[in-house]
């Protein structure tokens, strides 16, 4: 019997209530109400209902070449829950199914970003933003490597799928709550107004700039957008090409 297969646990008058209304709850069209079914699933009387819920969003790991729909960005959340889960059969169900994550990385990137996956996975938010920047660089030119950061004028010069990519592994790791495009709608939002847009994703207060890395916050309980970051110490012209990129206007944007 393959791990996906094998019972979890014994079925009893109240687990198949439990099973029902979760079951219910998980099929919810709306984003919000999956996260929320999602977090309450716990109970190893759960997990099958979690593991047949990730099967009917992807068998497979997600393809990053398109756009993510909500069921597919629910998907972090249930993951999270099964690697927590303390069940050697559900270490089974995500070695069969997402052995290097939920994401399928394209082969045509020109960069390998399996080592961002391998921090997200983790919820190593921290490293993985760290990673972002570093595989940018790679992207960007040997010397951006090199000196590790970068100028506004190459950013313009990525081709959009690799953008996409990387802003598709944030949100598909943070249920939408975190990637370039989730920063692109805040600042749309305050009318491209910078000044409205730092607190919002709390990078600065007031006159005081959020302190990297302490003051920053490695966790999904972080602001909507505050993650990954740009350093905006030489000015918002790199946060500027990244918001205006054509990368958010190409067809699979």
């Amino acid at each position: 019997m393959s791990p996906s297969s094998a019972p979890v646990c014994d079925s009893s008058p109240d687990s198949d209530e439990l099973h029902r209304k979760l079951q219910a709850k998980l099929a919810e069209r709306s984003l919000k109400k999956q996260l929320a079914a999602i977090a309450e699933a716990t109970q190893a009387e759960a997990w099958a209902l979690l593991m047949e819920r990730a099967l009917a969003i992807s068998p497979t790991p997600v393809a990053l070449d398109q756009h993510l729909t909500d069921d597919q960005l629910a998907l972090g959340s249930i993951y999270y829950q099964l690697a927590a889960a303390d069940s050697e059969h559900v270490k089974g169900f995500l070695a069969e199914h997402y052995p290097s994550g939920i994401a399928q990385l394209p082969k045509a990137c020109k960069v390998d970003y399996q080592s961002i996956q391998d921090c997200l996975m983790v919820q190593d938010f921290e490293e993985g933003d760290r990673r972002t920047l570093k595989k940018m660089c790679e992207l960007a030119s040997p010397t951006a490597a090199g000196r590790n950061w970068l100028y506004f004028t190459e950013v313009k010069l990525f081709a959009p799928l690799e953008l996409q990519v990387l802003d598709r592994l944030w949100l598909l790791y943070s249920s939408g709550k975190f990637g370039f495009s989730v920063q692109r709608d805040l600042w749309l939002g305050v009318k491209q107004d910078w000044e409205k847009l730092w607190p919002k994703i709390d990078w600065k207060e007031g006159n005081h700039w959020t302190r990297y890395p302490g003051e920053f916050q490695w966790t999904l309980d972080a602001p909507k957008g505050h993650l990954p970051l740009t350093n905006q110490l030489r000015g918002v012209r790199v946060m500027e090409a990244l918001m205006n990129h054509p990368a958010w206007s190409s067809p699979e944007a």
